[in-house]
Protein backbone atom coordinates (compact mmCIF):
# COMPACT_ATOMS: atom_id res chain seq x y z
CA UNK A 1 0.00 0.00 0.00
CA UNK A 2 1.00 2.97 -1.13
CA UNK A 3 1.01 6.09 1.11
CA UNK A 4 0.74 9.59 0.14
CA UNK A 5 -0.48 13.15 0.86
CA UNK A 6 -3.62 14.55 -0.57
CA UNK A 7 -3.98 18.60 0.48
CA UNK A 8 -6.17 21.23 0.01
CA UNK A 9 -5.46 25.19 0.33
CA UNK A 10 -8.89 26.17 2.04
CA UNK A 11 -9.25 29.95 2.48
CA UNK A 12 -5.72 30.64 4.29
CA UNK A 13 -4.97 27.20 5.23
CA UNK A 14 -3.65 24.17 4.02
CA UNK A 15 -5.32 20.88 4.91
CA UNK A 16 -3.69 17.42 4.49
CA UNK A 17 -4.32 14.33 5.28
CA UNK A 18 -2.28 10.79 4.75
CA UNK A 19 -4.01 8.53 2.25
CA UNK A 20 -4.30 5.06 0.38
CA UNK A 21 -2.83 6.21 -3.45
CA UNK A 22 -5.10 3.39 -4.67
CA UNK A 23 -8.11 4.09 -3.14
CA UNK A 24 -7.93 7.99 -3.03
CA UNK A 25 -7.48 7.76 -6.86
CA UNK A 26 -10.27 5.99 -7.24
CA UNK A 27 -12.45 7.83 -4.76
CA UNK A 28 -11.88 11.27 -6.74
CA UNK A 29 -12.49 9.50 -9.46
CA UNK A 30 -16.00 8.88 -8.12
CA UNK A 31 -15.70 5.04 -7.55
CA UNK A 32 -17.50 3.15 -5.06
CA UNK A 33 -14.81 3.61 -2.22
CA UNK A 34 -15.73 3.72 1.88
CA UNK A 35 -13.92 7.03 3.01
CA UNK A 36 -13.19 5.29 6.29
CA UNK A 37 -11.13 2.79 3.87
CA UNK A 38 -8.93 5.49 1.80
CA UNK A 39 -7.77 6.99 5.42
CA UNK A 40 -4.40 5.84 5.96
CA UNK A 41 -4.94 7.83 9.51
CA UNK A 42 -7.93 8.83 10.44
CA UNK A 43 -6.33 12.87 11.21
CA UNK A 44 -6.78 15.93 9.40
CA UNK A 45 -3.55 17.19 9.67
CA UNK A 46 -1.93 21.48 8.97
CA UNK A 47 1.64 19.66 7.65
CA UNK A 48 1.61 15.94 7.88
CA UNK A 49 5.14 15.11 8.16
CA UNK A 50 5.73 17.82 10.98
CA UNK A 51 3.03 15.51 12.69
CA UNK A 52 0.65 19.12 13.31
CA UNK A 53 -3.05 18.36 13.35
CA UNK A 54 -5.50 20.66 12.22
CA UNK A 55 -7.81 22.07 15.38
CA UNK A 56 -11.30 21.49 15.25
CA UNK A 57 -11.96 25.24 15.49
CA UNK A 58 -10.13 25.42 11.72
CA UNK A 59 -11.78 22.46 10.35
CA UNK A 60 -15.56 23.80 11.65
CA UNK A 61 -14.31 27.16 10.08
CA UNK A 62 -13.25 26.12 7.03
CA UNK A 63 -15.39 23.08 6.53
CA UNK A 64 -18.12 23.95 8.46
CA UNK A 65 -17.51 20.54 10.26
CA UNK A 66 -15.39 18.43 12.18
CA UNK A 67 -16.11 15.40 11.38
CA UNK A 68 -12.74 13.95 9.93
CA UNK A 69 -14.36 11.83 7.21
CA UNK A 70 -16.50 14.76 5.76
CA UNK A 71 -13.20 17.17 5.82
CA UNK A 72 -11.43 14.44 3.97
CA UNK A 73 -14.22 13.96 1.26
CA UNK A 74 -13.61 17.83 0.36
CA UNK A 75 -9.74 17.15 0.55
CA UNK A 76 -9.65 14.25 -1.92
CA UNK A 77 -12.55 15.63 -4.32
CA UNK A 78 -11.16 19.42 -4.20
CA UNK A 79 -7.78 18.97 -3.96
CA UNK A 80 -4.41 17.48 -5.05
CA UNK A 81 -3.18 13.44 -4.45
CA UNK A 82 -0.28 13.37 -4.58
CA UNK A 83 0.94 10.91 -6.80
CA UNK A 84 4.61 8.92 -7.59
CA UNK A 85 6.10 8.79 -10.97
CA UNK A 86 5.55 5.21 -11.35
CA UNK A 87 1.59 5.86 -10.51
CA UNK A 88 1.05 9.15 -12.55
CA UNK A 89 2.74 6.85 -15.78
CA UNK A 90 0.46 4.06 -14.95
CA UNK A 91 -2.26 6.92 -15.25
CA UNK A 92 -0.81 7.94 -18.22
CA UNK A 93 -0.08 4.96 -19.97
CA UNK A 94 -4.16 3.67 -19.44
CA UNK A 95 -5.61 6.87 -20.41
CA UNK A 96 -3.08 6.78 -23.43
CA UNK A 97 -4.31 3.68 -24.48
CA UNK A 98 -8.21 4.49 -24.06
CA UNK A 99 -7.68 7.68 -26.26
CA UNK A 100 -5.89 5.57 -28.87
CA UNK A 101 -8.67 3.29 -28.97
CA UNK A 102 -11.09 6.53 -29.57
CA UNK A 103 -9.24 7.96 -32.22
CA UNK A 104 -8.71 4.78 -34.03
CA UNK A 105 -12.67 4.38 -33.97
CA UNK A 106 -13.41 7.07 -34.68
CA UNK A 107 -11.07 9.35 -36.89
CA UNK A 108 -10.01 9.19 -40.38
CA UNK A 109 -6.85 10.33 -42.31
CA UNK A 110 -9.22 12.82 -44.78
CA UNK A 111 -6.04 11.53 -47.46
CA UNK A 112 -7.02 8.27 -48.10
CA UNK A 113 -10.47 8.35 -45.73
CA UNK A 114 -9.31 5.63 -44.29
CA UNK A 115 -8.71 4.96 -40.05
CA UNK A 116 -5.61 5.32 -38.83
CA UNK A 117 -3.62 2.14 -37.17
CA UNK A 118 -3.28 2.11 -33.42
CA UNK A 119 0.44 2.22 -33.14
CA UNK A 120 0.77 4.83 -35.63
CA UNK A 121 -1.57 7.10 -33.76
CA UNK A 122 0.61 6.29 -30.63
CA UNK A 123 3.62 7.12 -32.14
CA UNK A 124 2.31 10.60 -33.17
CA UNK A 125 1.24 11.90 -29.49
CA UNK A 126 4.64 10.95 -28.77
CA UNK A 127 5.92 13.38 -31.69
CA UNK A 128 3.78 15.92 -31.02
CA UNK A 129 4.41 15.63 -27.23
CA UNK A 130 0.47 15.86 -26.91
CA UNK A 131 -0.82 17.11 -23.42
CA UNK A 132 -2.68 14.55 -21.84
CA UNK A 133 -4.51 14.78 -18.30
CA UNK A 134 -4.95 11.63 -16.60
CA UNK A 135 -7.82 12.92 -14.88
CA UNK A 136 -9.98 14.19 -17.70
CA UNK A 137 -12.31 11.98 -19.39
CA UNK A 138 -11.16 11.40 -22.81
CA UNK A 139 -14.36 13.56 -24.06
CA UNK A 140 -12.96 16.50 -22.45
CA UNK A 141 -9.82 16.55 -24.06
CA UNK A 142 -10.13 15.02 -27.32
CA UNK A 143 -10.59 18.07 -29.25
CA UNK A 144 -7.83 19.75 -28.21
CA UNK A 145 -5.63 16.39 -28.36
CA UNK A 146 -6.85 16.40 -32.13
CA UNK A 147 -5.62 19.94 -32.58
CA UNK A 148 -1.93 18.65 -31.29
CA UNK A 149 -2.22 15.89 -33.43
CA UNK A 150 -3.34 17.42 -36.84
CA UNK A 151 0.17 19.23 -36.46
CA UNK A 152 1.63 16.33 -37.21
CA UNK A 153 -0.63 13.62 -38.59
CA UNK A 154 -3.62 14.36 -41.06
CA UNK A 155 -6.90 13.46 -38.76
CA UNK A 156 -10.28 14.06 -38.44
CA UNK A 157 -13.62 13.13 -36.55
CA UNK A 158 -15.29 12.01 -39.58
CA UNK A 159 -18.99 11.10 -39.37
CA UNK A 160 -21.27 9.11 -42.04
CA UNK A 161 -24.72 9.29 -42.59
CA UNK A 162 -26.87 6.27 -42.92
CA UNK A 163 -30.09 5.38 -43.84
CA UNK A 164 -31.25 1.80 -43.13
CA UNK A 165 -34.04 -0.24 -43.38
CA UNK A 166 -35.02 -2.64 -40.95
CA UNK A 167 -37.73 -5.05 -41.51
CA UNK A 168 -41.06 -5.13 -39.45
CA UNK A 169 -39.96 -8.42 -37.76
CA UNK A 170 -36.43 -7.38 -36.69
CA UNK A 171 -37.37 -4.16 -35.27
CA UNK A 172 -37.69 -4.95 -31.88
CA UNK A 173 -34.00 -6.38 -31.75
CA UNK A 174 -32.77 -3.65 -33.88
CA UNK A 175 -34.06 -0.72 -32.39
CA UNK A 176 -32.12 -0.46 -29.41
CA UNK A 177 -29.12 -0.45 -31.82
CA UNK A 178 -29.96 2.02 -33.98
CA UNK A 179 -31.19 4.93 -31.30
CA UNK A 180 -27.60 5.47 -29.77
CA UNK A 181 -27.27 7.03 -33.23
CA UNK A 182 -30.93 7.64 -34.86
CA UNK A 183 -31.47 11.42 -36.15
CA UNK A 184 -34.68 10.25 -37.63
CA UNK A 185 -36.92 7.40 -37.99
CA UNK A 186 -39.78 6.82 -40.24
CA UNK A 187 -42.06 3.83 -39.40
CA UNK A 188 -43.96 2.25 -42.42
CA UNK A 189 -47.67 1.17 -43.36
CA UNK A 190 -45.76 -2.53 -43.23
CA UNK A 191 -44.99 -2.35 -40.01
CA UNK A 192 -40.57 -1.57 -41.02
CA UNK A 193 -38.65 0.73 -40.06
CA UNK A 194 -36.24 3.32 -41.62
CA UNK A 195 -33.81 5.13 -39.80
CA UNK A 196 -31.40 7.75 -40.54
CA UNK A 197 -28.18 7.30 -38.23
CA UNK A 198 -25.10 9.34 -37.57
CA UNK A 199 -21.93 7.82 -36.47
CA UNK A 200 -18.40 8.35 -36.32
CA UNK A 201 -16.85 6.65 -39.79
CA UNK A 202 -14.80 4.36 -37.47
CA UNK A 203 -17.74 2.36 -36.81
CA UNK A 204 -19.17 1.83 -39.96
CA UNK A 205 -18.03 -1.81 -40.35
CA UNK A 206 -18.76 -2.83 -36.74
CA UNK A 207 -22.65 -1.06 -36.82
CA UNK A 208 -23.37 -2.88 -40.27
CA UNK A 209 -22.05 -6.04 -38.37
CA UNK A 210 -24.24 -5.64 -35.73
CA UNK A 211 -27.10 -4.40 -37.81
CA UNK A 212 -26.43 -7.88 -39.72
CA UNK A 213 -26.35 -10.11 -36.67
CA UNK A 214 -29.64 -8.67 -35.31
CA UNK A 215 -31.44 -8.98 -38.88
CA UNK A 216 -29.85 -11.74 -39.98
CA UNK A 217 -28.60 -9.98 -42.77
CA UNK A 218 -32.06 -8.27 -44.05
CA UNK A 219 -31.05 -5.04 -42.95
CA UNK A 220 -30.72 -2.55 -46.01
CA UNK A 221 -28.44 -0.02 -45.69
CA UNK A 222 -27.33 3.04 -47.74
CA UNK A 223 -24.80 5.97 -47.57
CA UNK A 224 -26.20 9.21 -47.39
CA UNK A 225 -23.92 11.48 -49.54
CA UNK A 226 -22.50 15.07 -49.24
CA UNK A 227 -24.35 15.01 -45.63
CA UNK A 228 -22.14 15.75 -42.21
Amino acid sequence: MAEVIAKLKHGNKEFEILVDLDKAIDFKQGKPVEIRNVLAFDKVFTDVKKGMHASEADMKSEFKTTDVYQVAEQIIKKGTVQLTAEYRQKLRDAKVKQIVAFLSRNCIDPQTNLPHPPLRIENAIDEASVKIDEFKSVDDQIQDIIKELQKVLPIRIEFKKLAVRIPAEHTGKAYSALKEYMTKEEWQSDGSLIAICELPAGLQMEFYNKINSLTHGSAETKEIKGQK
